[in-house]
């Protein structure tokens, strides 16, 4: 039954809200594994009450599961509920007064200036797959999109005339974002003379794997980590630490706040000011390294 529960809640994502296939995913893992801890204690989803859920809730906190990820899970959980609730699979939605755990204050991880110019000059530009490589990693740096967004870009999302490209973010929502004059010649560069010999068949996408097919997000995840060992950055790193350098640096050379949250696509300017604390800490350790009273 809880498979089937999950089955018609996805179909109703689809059909009635559209949702991107990215997020049918993750809800679809998120209910599987939550339903899996219910088939253990002989339960249904429309069986579970407040009490269930805070169990699981506690479960996850034992297994070590951040609390974003708690939270993400209870927000699917919250939603598949609300579903239920309105097809008249459960009268009482048992999530209502469930608490999402407080999320901790974190600093997201950033490259210094240096090491952002090591990683972009990693690849060999001297061959197609390299010129691939270096666009795709300077556009990133400029306009600090999400790896999913970079991936998704469209020829006509392009404007090098102009310098911006128009990105669709989460929520549907669009957002002109500047490309920068070295983004602006390597994707001209890349679009010139390497797109062509890379199409299989005829298709409006930009970024193309050797196979000729899209670009996805698992294959740049892997291009940036092998960049990074070339630029002899030994630290984990994601194309999301390059989103997360261009707003830290555009805050540090004197952007404000707002015009970063627009760039970036934040819906909430709280979000962007975390970028704000990453600035205030790096000065404070520069004070604490450098000053004779530090």
């Amino acid at each position: 039954m809880n498979d089937a529960l999950i089955d018609s809640f996805i179909e109703y994502l689809v059909t009635e809200r559209s949702s991107a296939e990215n997020t049918m995913s993750s809800y679809s893992t998120d209910l599987k594994s939550y339903g899996l801890w219910l088939d253990e204690k002989g339960l249904n989803f429309d069986k579970a009450d407040y009490q269930t859920l805070a169990g699981y809730t506690a479960v996850m906190k034992e297994t070590g599961l951040k609390t974003t990820s708690i939270n993400r899970r209870l927000s699917t959980i919250r939603q598949f509920y609300k579903f239920l609730l309105d097809e008249g699979v459960i009268e009482k939605d048992p999530s209502r007064d469930i608490v999402m755990p407080k999320r901790a204050q974190y600093l997201p991880d950033v490259l210094n200036v240096n090491e952002v110019e090591g990683l972009l000059n990693a690849p060999d530009t001297s061959n197609p797959l390299g010129k691939r490589d270096k666009a795709m990693l300077e556009l990133l740096y400029a306009t600090g999109l999400r790896v999913s967004e970079l991936v998704k870009l469209k020829l006509n999302n392009i404007n090098l005339g102009a310098g911006f490209l128009l990105t669709r973010g989460k929520g549907g929502k669009e957002r002109l974002v500047p490309m920068g004059e070295k983004a602006i010649h390597w994707t001209k560069e890349y679009i010139e003379t390497v797109r062509p010999s890379m199409i299989v068949k005829k298709s409006e996408t930009l970024f193309f794997s050797n196979r000729g097919t899209a670009m996805s997000r698992q294959n740049f995840w892997y291009i940036i980590k092998r960049y990074a060992l070339v630029a002899g950055i030994f630290r984990d790193i994601s194309p999301h630490t390059l989103r997360h350098s261009f707003a830290t640096h555009l805050l540090t050379g004197g952007a404000d706040l707002r015009s970063v949250q627009m760039m970036l696509g934040h819906s909430d300017i709280s979000t962007t000011q975390i970028y704000t604390h990453i600035t205030s800490q790096r000065l404070k350790e520069v004070h604490t390294r450098y000053h004779p009273r530090g």
